[in-house]
C-alpha cells in the first residue's frame, strides 16, 4: 500500500505568523493563519483537512461494506464537522451520511453503517476523538 504525504510551513509567531499546507500529490495548496483556525477567517485549518479526509474515506469505506454485502450504492454522501475544543484539542467529529442505495431497508443500511464507522481506516485513527455518525438512506 502506497504512503501518502502532505506538508506545512509556518513562519512567525502563533498568532502573528502565517503558513501553508500542500497535498503530495500537488492538488491543494492553501494558506492558514491563527485566525483561519482559532476564528472564523479565510484559509484553511488542519481541522478542516482532516474532516475532508474523513469524508471521503468514509464515504469510500461505507460503498465498499455495502458492496460486500452485495448492494451498489448509487450515491454516498458525508460531510464530517471536525470541532476544535479548547486546550486547544479536537473534542469530537460528526459524521452526516445521505445513501441512495436499491433494494436496502433502513435497518441493514444502519448496520452496515456501524461497520464501516468501526472500518474505515480514518475513523480508526481518530477512535480517540468521540464520533457520531447520523446516516439517512435516502
Amino acid at each position: 500500500m502506497p504512503t501518502r504525504t502532505s506538508s506545512a510551513v509556518w513562519n512567525g509567531d502563533l498568532k502573528g505568523g502565517a503558513g501553508t499546507v500542500a497535498l503530495g500529490s500537488g492538488v491543494f495548496e492553501g494558506p492558514y493563519t491563527y485566525v483561519s483556525r482559532f476564528e472564523d477567517g479565510s484559509g484553511t485549518n488542519p481541522e478542516e483537512l482532516i474532516a475532508a479526509a474523513h469524508a471521503g474515506c468514509f464515504s469510500m469505506f461505507l460503498a465498499n461494506v455495502l458492496a460486500g454485502a452485495g448492494f451498489t450504492a448509487d450515491s454516498v454522501r458525508t460531510s464530517a464537522a471536525v470541532t476544535l475544543g479548547a486546550g486547544p484539542k479536537i473534542t469530537g467529529i460528526a459524521l452526516t451520511v445521505e445513501a441512495s442505495v436499491p433494494n436496502l431497508d433502513a435497518d441493514a443500511f444502519a448496520g452496515h453503517v456501524e461497520t464501516a464507522k468501526a472500518g474505515c481506516p480514518v475513523s480508526a485513527a481518530l477512535s480517540a476523538v468521540p464520533m457520531t455518525v447520523d446516516a439517512t438512506l435516502v
